[in-house]
């Protein structure tokens, strides 16, 4: 005899007197789950509460150089942050730097993926060695690029201009000091330098996943290497490009170790992050930096939102 669940529809065996209660389905998925909860708790600890705690201090006037006067401010920092031009020009600088050096990077990184899908003698070698400067730490990037190629005086950039003046006879080649003379450029052209690599390895995932069959048949059917690039390739490449760029502006955009090292936020290099340093700890306004720094947060969380929404449909196309 068997009997309909109401609910599902489903038909089952009647249970006998002696037969045990199937466990809740409630207790299995604890189960999964115990073992990532010491790693849940950890990761609220560490991020969760120091954020409520800057959250918190952002709604106060709190300012080290005047400690008595120390009180509930609602909103004001958010308004004084907001009217600030110091943080209009920071944001304003914060978005050329990031527009420039995700660009840059993406077609570059295109670039050089194209090259490495090819088969070529010495393929992992090369590979290795591009990615290398994405391996590297970024204060020690920036140090390199400040002292090994932008010193005016033993560089390696103006060392190469003097070599190549000398091949023409002339003794008298430009010796910039780049960092005063472009110092935006200077700080975009190391950060292309430290993110290429990244953007060339998610563009490098997206090339060997293609559907190879298509790609031969376009070439039987005669199409030229353009033609499957901009018929094939770039489309299928539409959504690592994407998703490269979405990350890449989240780490850009939040990037301190180079505005700091290379020109410490002077001559119109300052982003969003030093004016957030400069706020606390030299102008040691605790409750301004904070209202900054959720500023920043906020900002961050939103080109986050989108990477996730790229990755979230790029996986599903990928499981079809």
């Amino acid at each position: 005899m068997t009997l309909t669940d109401s609910l599902t529809g489903r038909t089952r065996a009647p249970r006998t007197a002696g037969q045990a209660a199937p466990p809740p389905r409630s207790r299995g998925a604890w189960a999964r789950r115990a073992p990532l909860l010491p790693a849940l708790i950890f990761m609220i600890v560490v991020t969760q509460l120091p954020f409520v705690g800057t959250l918190v201090i952002s709604f106060m006037r709190w300012n080290a150089l005047d400690p008595g006067n120390r009180a509930f401010a609602g909103l004001q920092n958010y308004k004084d942050a907001v009217t600030d031009p110091q943080l209009r020009s920071s944001l304003l600088t914060t978005v050329m730097l990031t527009v420039t050096v995700v660009l840059v990077s993406l077609v570059l990184g295109l670039g050089l993926a194209l090259l490495l899908d090819r088969q070529f003698r010495g393929r992992g070698i090369v590979r290795t060695m591009l990615i290398t400067p994405f391996l590297v730490v970024p204060v020690a990037s920036a140090l390199l690029w400040k002292h090994a190629l932008y010193n005016a005086t033993y560089g390696l950039v103006n060392g190469s201009l003097t070599w190549l003046w000398s091949l023409f006879g002339s003794d008298n080649a430009p010796q910039p000091d780049w960092l005063s003379a472009l110092p935006l450029m200077s700080v975009e052209a190391s950060l292309i330098w430290q993110w290429t690599p990244f953007m060339m390895l998610i563009l490098l995932a997206g090339l060997q996943s293609r559907p190879m069959d298509a790609v031969e048949a376009a070439r039987v059917d005669g199409a030229t290497t353009w033609q499957v690039f901009r018929y094939l390739t770039f489309p299928h490449l539409r959504r690592y490009l994407e998703l490269a760029a979405l990350l890449g502006s989240i780490y850009v955009v939040q990037n301190f170790d180079a505005v700091f090292t290379l020109t410490g936020g002077g001559l119109g290099t300052a982003n969003l992050p030093y004016t957030v340093y400069e706020t606390f700890y030299q102008a040691h306004d605790y409750g301004q930096a904070s209202a900054e720094g959720v500023i920043v947060v906020v900002c961050s969380l939103l080109v986050g939102s989108f990477a996730l929404r790229t990755v979230s449909s790029l996986l599903r196309e990928e499981t079809r």
